[in-house]
C-alpha cells in the first residue's frame, strides 16, 4: 500500500473497493468483502443512485470492465465526481475471477470479482496505468472519428469480399454500398485532418516527416497513444503491445512473443513499417540487417514497428523532427 493510501486510511477510515459489471441496459456493482450486490439502470438516473451510495463511502478504487464503450459514460461521470476509476480488459478480469475459483459467470459474481480486482490493483507497487484519466474533449473527438473510420474500413472490406464471391446477382447493391462507404470514409478523413490541424498540428507535422508515416497512421497514434513523450520506451512498447514478452518456466526458455496492448496502434505501426522498410533508408537498412541475422520477416517487421514507436516517442518528447543520422543503424 502506498503512503498516500496509508494516510487516507488513517485519516478517513477503511477504504472501499468497488467492482462494476456493465451491460447495455443495467450494471451491477459490489463492494470487496461483502457478498451482496446491487443493480441499477445504465442511464443518468442509475448513475445518480450509484453516486448517492458512493458518497457514503471512502472509495479506494472503482474497477469497471471494458464493455465495447458501454462503460464510457459511467466512467466519465465518476471521474467528474473526483472518484478513482480503472477500466480493465475483460480477459484479464475473467482470468482473475477464475483464479479465485469463480467458474460460473453471472453479473453479481463478476461484480464481486471486479471488486476484489480493484483491491488488488490498488495495492500494486507499480501504479503506472492503473487509474483512468479522462481525456481532453478534443482528444476524445479524435478517438471517436478514428475509431469510426476503422469501422467503415472494415465494412468496406466486407463488401469487397462479397463482391468477389458467388453473389454476383446482387453486385449492383454492393456497388451502391461501396460508393456510400467511400464517400463517408473520404469525408471522415477530411474531418480528421481538420481536427489534427486545429489541435495537434505541430505533433502531426513532426511525425509525418518520417518517410513511411502517413496521415492515417499519425491520426491513430496521436489519438490512441497520448502518453507519447511522457513515458519510457519500454512503457510505450507495452502500451502498444509491441514489447516482446518472456515465456520461460524453470529451465525451459520459450519464444518471446508480443500480445495485448492497443491493437489499433500496433496494427497501424506494423502497416507503417511495411512502407518504411521500402522507402525509408534507415528502416530499410535495419530490416535488412535483421533478415541477414536470420530473423523471420514477420519478426523483423515487428522489430521495425517497435523501433518506429521509439522514434515517435523521442520526437514527441524532444519536439524535434525526423533526423536520419540520429536514428541510423550504427555499424
Amino acid at each position: 500500500m502506498t503512503n498516500a493510501m496509508r494516510e487516507t486510511d488513517s485519516d478517513s477510515g477503511p477504504l472501499d473497493y468497488i467492482g462494476v459489471d456493465m451491460a447495455k441496459a443495467r450494471f451491477a456493482w459490489g463492494v470487496h468483502g461483502m457478498r451482496s450486490t446491487q443493480e441499477v439502470g445504465n442511464d443518468e438516473n442509475g448513475f445518480e443512485i450509484f453516486l448517492a451510495q458512493l458518497r457514503q463511502r471512502q472509495v479506494g478504487l472503482i474497477v469497471i470492465e471494458a464493455t465495447g464503450g458501454l462503460e464510457r459514460a459511467l466512467a466519465c461521470r465518476l471521474l467528474q465526481e473526483g472518484l478513482p476509476v480503472a477500466v480493465v480488459n475483460p480477459r484479464a478480469a475473467r482470468q482473475f475471477a477464475r483464479s479465485l475459483g469463480h467458474l460460473a459467470k453471472t453479473d453479481a459474481i463478476d461484480a464481486l470479482a471486479l471488486a476484489h480486482y480493484a483491491h488488488t490493483l490498488a495495492h500494486k507497487a507499480d501504479q503506472a496505468g492503473v487509474r483512468l484519466t479522462a481525456p481532453a474533449e478534443h482528444l476524445e473527438f479524435l478517438q471517436a472519428m478514428v475509431l469510426r473510420r476503422q469501422q467503415l474500413m472494415q465494412m468496406r472490406i466486407a463488401e469487397l469480399n462479397r463482391r468477389s464471391g458467388p453473389m454476383r446477382v446482387v453486385r449492383k447493391s454492393i456497388d451502391t454500398v461501396l460508393n456510400t462507404l467511400e464517400r463517408e470514409i473520404a469525408e471522415l478523413e477530411k474531418q480528421i485532418g481538420i481536427h489534427l490541424d486545429r489541435y495537434f498540428k505541430d505533433l502531426d507535422e513532426r511525425f509525418e516527416t518520417i518517410k513511411g508515416i502517413g496521415p492515417n497512421v499519425c491520426a491513430v497514434v496521436i489519438a490512441f497513444m497520448p502518453e507519447l513523450g511522457r513515458v519510457s520506451n519500454a512503457r510505450a512498447a507495452k502500451l502498444a503491445g509491441l514489447a516482446p514478452l518472456n515465456d520461460d518456466s524453470g529451465t525451459m526458455r520459450g519464444k518471446r512473443r508480443i500480445w495485448g496492448g492497443r491493437s489499433m496502434v500496433r496494427c497501424a505501426l506494423y502497416m507503417a513499417s511495411l512502407s518504411a522498410v521500402r522507402y525509408n533508408p534507415v528502416f530499410k537498412l535495419f530490416y535488412q540487417r535483421l533478415l541477414a541475422a536470420g530473423k523471420l520477416k514477420k519478426v523483423a517487421l515487428t522489430a521495425c514497428a517497435h523501433k518506429l514507436l521509439r522514434v515517435l516517442n523521442a520526437m514527441a518528447r524532444t519536439g524535434q523532427v525526423w533526423n536520419a543520422e540520429r536514428h541510423a543503424v550504427t555499424p
